[in-house]
């Protein structure tokens, strides 16, 4: 962190070296930093106990909260800021235990389970699976691995080390134990409903597996196996049937990179007693039809009424339709300009949710909202409508309340939680917040849009200062991913939230400051996702950020002559690119971490590290 902050006090001085900026500020870096995240947000399968994870200023810790009240409390009490994510959060169907992962990168491009040290501790730290009473206690840790996966039991715990099974007792009474061997790295274990089966896919290289482990035997059977790469096994109510998503395996004549191609996937059932499955589902051979690449990809359910429910881009936007187990024709249950991510299901499996960007206002294509909809109806409704932003829904183990993370332009991400229906949402662990993080000073950003060159509508929000001189310093803030899209507020993953609260820091020193949505990014369709001349076909997402460089000049209040842009990841590599094609409207910028290697990179982008800080 302090690495990136230097970077931004020199990206500063370089910028302006004027007295007006140093004079300017309602807050001070460190004030802004304070703000609370909360992640991991995760439901008992029974009753109406809840538990998340939140970050505090570099202390990571579980909290719990029941019902009616919800009223957090602490369960853990790590004190030291040592970078040790908390992750794979569950609450036993008990309600007795709950589970979690400490350490490792979740989310990072590469190495993700491998152990981080940013304090430099002497001590080894570990990627490791820990389980603490729900009543509170201390932790005890059952073993090293990751993605923990309670049986419905409530006695065992499943979870994965060096791409192998191991069980241990949720209390930690013995030791774990690995469960079987198999060739290949296991990923996605799912208990059956009864605790007797473990189900989990293997991959073996160019094809993916699904295989069952039964405790009464023991032994391993295979769904329907082939050469195919099939993912996502999830079962019936009753245990006695499976549906997973089945794609072509890897292999045969290469495929150029510069054109786009359909990626085939279609979803499958199988009888667990005989192993055999056939396909009830094929995508269309369009490229919408192709596999989605959004949060969750196929976000298969077994619900209610022997419905699957399952997402699709078909229509060009990620929405939901379900399909009889049997076959048929799928019913698409949500429809619109909007898409639908971080979806689950009720425990009856009646209910989908999902947060979306719409709802009643023109706005909400750059907000999320909470929306549910029936498993075998087209009956969508917003639940949280409103200028604030939500996410992550998941419905209480007894159906009584829906809980979910909030946040507005100003106040940072919380819990919260509302009755299933129409109601107000309550917020949890407000008291969280500290009191000198600046929330009512905080600039409320503005929706902005522009037209490219080759006439893609793009979108960006605006943090404009009041006061100061008339031309005012201007900076572009490019996201990552590129598979992203920044919002008109706190955003819900970490590391956007900590650029949003470095554009809002940016724009109290004076700047006015824009993120810009640029074609690759989600929420805008799948031509906008998927674009024909993206990356080496074209760069149209360069295109949209020198137009938004283009747009700010052009802006009354901007100094035309004093506009720098920053990003990171995929944001540091189009930051690049903009100093080194577009140095005349970009006077400085700040590559963070940019995806561009120097064995990699044309000229161009060579000359544009060397300008970049």
């Amino acid at each position: 962190m302090m690495k990136v902050t230097s970077k931004f006090v020199l990206f500063c001085f370089l910028f302006l070296c004027g007295s007006y900026l140093t004079n300017a500020q309602k807050f001070t870096l460190e004030d802004i930093k304070t703000y609370p995240f909360p992640t991991e947000l995760t439901t008992s399968p029974k009753g109406n106990k809840i538990a998340w994870a939140f970050d505090e200023q570099g202390k990571r810790n579980i909290y719990v909260a029941e019902g009616p009240s919800f009223a957090s409390r602490k369960l853990t009490n790590y004190d030291k800021d040592d970078g040790q994510e908390l992750t794979g959060v569950s609450i036993s169907a008990d309600g007795k235990w709950v589970v979690y992962v400490r350490g490792g990168d979740h989310g990072a491009n590469w190495d993700e389970l491998e152990p981080v040290n940013p304090s430099f501790s002497p001590e080894p730290l570990k990627v490791s699976v820990w389980t603490i009473p729900y009543a509170g206690g201390e932790p005890k840790l059952l073993g090293e691995g990751d993605a923990p996966s309670i049986s419905p039991k409530g006695d065992w715990v499943a979870y994965i080390f060096k791409g192998q099974v191991w069980t241990v007792p949720i209390d930690g009474s013995k030791n774990a134990t690995k469960l079987f061997t198999t060739r290949g790295s296991v990923s996605s274990l799912v208990w059956s409903p009864d605790g007797n089966k473990l189900a989990f896919v293997t991959d073996r290289g160019d094809h993916e597996l699904i295989g069952i482990y039964s405790f009464n035997g023991p032994a391993i059977s295979w769904m329907a196996p082939n050469f195919s790469k099939d993912s996502s096994p999830r079962w019936s109510p009753d245990g006695s049937q499976m549906t997973f998503v089945r794609t072509p395996g890897e292999g045969g004549s290469p495929k150029t990179i510069l054109k786009r191609h359909h990626w085939p996937w279609a979803i499958m059932v199988g009888d667990v007693a005989t192993g055999n499955a056939k396909q009830i589902w094929e995508a269309p051979k369009t490229l919408a039809g192709s596999r989605p690449s959004t949060q969750g990809g196929a976000n298969l359910h077994w619900g209610a009424g022997d419905r699957i429910a399952f997402l699709s881009y078909e229509d060009g936007w990620p929405q939901l339709y379900s399909i009889s187990s049997k076959g048929g024709t799928p019913l698409q249950l949500t429809k619109g300009n909007f898409m639908c991510e971080y979806i689950s299901m009720s425990g009856d499996g009646k209910w989908l949710m999902a947060s979306a960007n719409t709802g009643p206002d023109k706005l909400d294509i750059d907000r999320r909202h909470i929306i549910r909809v029936p498993i075998d109806k087209p009956a969508m409704e917003v639940l949280t409508p409103g200028d604030g932003l939500e996410w992550t829904p998941y419905l209480t183990g007894d159906g009584s309340s829906i809980v979910f993370l909030s946040a507005t332009a100003q106040r940072p991400p919380l819990p919260a939680f509302m009755n299933f229906g129409k109601d107000t949402p309550k917020l949890i662990a407000q008291k969280n917040i500290p009191d000198n993080f600046p929330q009512n000073k905080l600039i409320v950003p503005k929706q902005i849009t522009f037209q490219s060159p080759d006439g893609f509508t793009v979108h960006g929000q605006i943090f404009e200062p009041t006061g100061g001189p008339v031309k005012k310093p201007a900076i572009i803030y490019v996201h990552g991913g590129p598979p992203r899209q920044m919002l008109l507020g706190w955003h819900y993953s970490d590391y956007y939230s900590n650029s949003y609260s470095y554009n809002q820091y940016l724009a109290n020193l004076g700047f006015i400051v824009i993120t810009v949505n640029y074609r690759l990014g989600i929420g805008y369709g799948f031509e906008f996702h998927q674009p024909e001349k993206a990356g080496t076909a074209g760069a149209s997402e360069y295109i949209d950020v020198k137009a938004a460089g283009e747009w700010l000049a052009k802006q009354p209040n901007v100094d035309p002559t004093r506009i720098g842009i920053y990003g990171g990841s995929y944001g540091g590599y189009l930051t690049a690119m903009g100093l080194a094609k577009d140095s005349k409207l970009f006077a400085v910028g700040v590559d963070i971490h940019g995806v561009c290697l120097h064995d990699r990179m044309s000229g161009e982008l060579e000359v544009a590290n060397a300008r970049s800080i």
